[in-house]
């Protein structure tokens, strides 16, 4: 359990990963949408994608040549009361706010995947 907590820990220690773990509260999102809405290159995003994965906090869905992200099902009272502080304390970061802000944007426009678009 010790080394549970741990990983998650770090997962959130990382600017990006928090970033990350935020913008999934609002629900699935593809690997091209996070990195718009990140500004950073596509294999810094996955590196950090993957470390969330190892670390049990979100889980990926793959759909043709798509890869979609979201968050995992708390699986422990810990790891349940570390999203609820992602959405309610960190939520006044100015950061976090203006991600949140641009996936919206990107969102309501459809994102990279929007419906249509071969997959």
């Amino acid at each position: 359990m010790i080394a549970d907590i741990n990983r998650m820990f770090r997962a959130f220690s990382d600017p990006i990963r928090l970033r990350t773990l935020h913008l999934l509260l609002d629900g699935e999102m593809c690997v091209g949408d996070l990195v718009e809405v990140l500004g950073v290159p596509q294999p810094t995003a996955s590196r950090h994608l993957r470390y969330l994965r190892e670390a049990g906090l979100v889980e990926v869905r793959r759909e043709g040549r798509w890869c979609f992200y979201s968050l995992v099902a708390a699986e422990s009272g810990f790891h349940g009361r570390l999203l609820d502080c992602l959405g309610s304390c960190f939520g006044e970061v100015p950061e976090l706010r203006a991600d949140a802000e641009r996936a919206g944007r990107l969102r309501e426009a459809g994102g990279c995947c929007a419906a249509g678009e071969e997959r």
